[in-house]
């Protein structure tokens, strides 16, 4: 069982997401949130974000670029903010995803500059690296953000992610202090816990998500090719069905590791990969994520500063209680924010 005193966090400013009815469908809280019907909605809320942001190529280091968006209160014509929330969207997402765009105008809205970072090959920037992106690529966004907060050095940073963005977002922070990095805090919405076990679930479980990212990946995968033809040709990789078939073909022709457990394990955050977090790190997770095992956060490693909210529903990184409005999960991680720094500020006055 969890250890309730070292992973718990229970927060008694933002009440618990109980949705009703059909709200309360795990199914629909893993699709709607994410629907384009919905974009026009959160394109409105984040109009203003959207309007000033800056698109910065990102030097990660050893020739690696990401490619990002900054938007600032400055820019906005608002009092300079000393906060910056660093947002990492899930694996075939981008920086203008809808929960990604969400988040971001909530925060920015509340007055906190934002940087909407890319992963390699995601969003229109497979033109920018010639090698291919994979999972286990933690040293360049590590590169990403050590490179902005060089750039910002005033700035308090929050680095935030969903899905596979959660899992970069809790490794970041754990390898924070070592890359001399100063963050505040992480956190990550229904993080990636054990890979193995998100395969077995996709494999197993309603088709139509394993189908979503099997269309969205071979996509990334043509434009990867059509970027550099001479390097790649996918067409063996295209031609499979499942996400498993797949990248075991890019595990063995594109890849540095010795097999499928081997890259699958290597970015897993179960086990001791968190045990020495010395970055104050939040984890918000729903019990009936049909992507995400909740029973995998039992295998976490012990941290005080591992704090993890888990709730009954609100689906894979849905937590979505009104229709046009910020999501719970966008309140919640709002609230950490500003209210850690509330705290902080009190002790450093004191």
């Amino acid at each position: 069982m969890i250890d309730s005193a070292a992973l718990t966090y229970t927060d008694t400013l933002v009440a618990k997401f109980a949705p009703t009815g059909w709200l309360a469908n795990a199914h629909f809280q893993s699709i709607v949130p994410s629907l384009s019907l919905r974009r026009p909605f959160v394109a409105g809320r984040a109009k203003e974000m959207l309007a000033v942001a800056d698109t910065q190529i990102v030097d990660c280091g050893e020739g690696v670029r990401l490619l990002g968006h900054y938007s600032s209160q400055a820019a906005a014509g608002r009092p300079a903010s000393r906060d910056l929330a660093i947002l990492l969207h899930g694996w075939e997402g981008s920086s203008d995803s809808v929960y990604v765009l969400s988040l971001g105008s909530h925060l920015f809205n509340q007055g906190c500059d934002i940087f909407r970072l890319n992963f390699r090959d995601h969003g229109p920037s497979h033109h920018l690296n010639e090698d291919i992106f994979h999972s286990c690529r933690l040293d360049e966004v590590v590169g990403a953000v050590r490179s902005i907060q060089r750039s910002m050095p005033d700035k308090r940073i929050t680095i935030a992610g969903f899905s596979l963005g959660g899992n970069f977002a809790l490794r970041v922070a754990a390898k924070a202090p070592q890359a001399g990095i100063e963050l505040e805090r992480a956190a990550a919405v229904c993080p990636v816990l054990r890979p193995h076990s998100t395969m077995e679930v996709l494999e197993n479980g309603w088709f139509i998500y394993q189908q979503y990212f099997i269309n969205k990946w071979k996509r990334s995968l043509r434009r990867k090719q059509q970027c550099f033809p001479k390097r790649y040709d996918f067409s063996k990789i295209l031609a499979q069905r499942t996400i498993r078939s797949m990248t075991e073909l890019l595990v063995r022709n594109f890849g540095e590791f010795s097999d499928l457990d081997a890259y699958l394990n290597g970015y897993a955050i179960t086990g001791d990969a968190l045990a020495h977090l010395q970055v104050p790190s939040h984890i918000l997770i729903s019990l009936d994520d049909p992507i995400i095992p909740a029973h995998d956060l039992e295998n976490l490693a012990r941290s005080p500063n591992l704090h993890v909210t888990s709730i009954p529903n609100g689906g894979h990184c849905g937590f979505m209680d009104t229709f046009n409005g910020a999501s719970w999960a966008d309140r919640q991680i709002a609230n950490i924010m500003f209210r850690e720094t509330s705290v902080a500020e009190r002790r450093n006055a004191a």
